[in-house]
């Protein structure tokens, strides 16, 4: 046996390899071309500004508050 030859074996039988890669890359690409027009119709519906409502602080309990009750187990 020489140095010239590869005794690999025949690499060229059953190759599914590339084209089943291609497949998912092309089914991936599509997904999130569908993502992204999904996510921009979503974005586009919601209003420019949202309007908040400053809450209101909280009072610090007094001497007349009712207290919570507390359950005992």
């Amino acid at each position: 046996m020489t140095a010239d030859t590869n005794n690999f074996g025949d690499t060229f039988s059953g190759s599914l390899a590339g084209p089943t890669g291609l497949v998912i890359i092309l089914l991936l690409v599509v997904g999130l071309i569908l993502l992204i027009r999904n996510m921009n119709s979503h974005l586009r519906r919601l209003p420019e500004r949202f309007q908040y409502e400053s809450p209101e602080p909280a009072a610090p309990p007094g001497p007349d508050a009712p207290e919570e009750p507390t359950d005992a187990k």
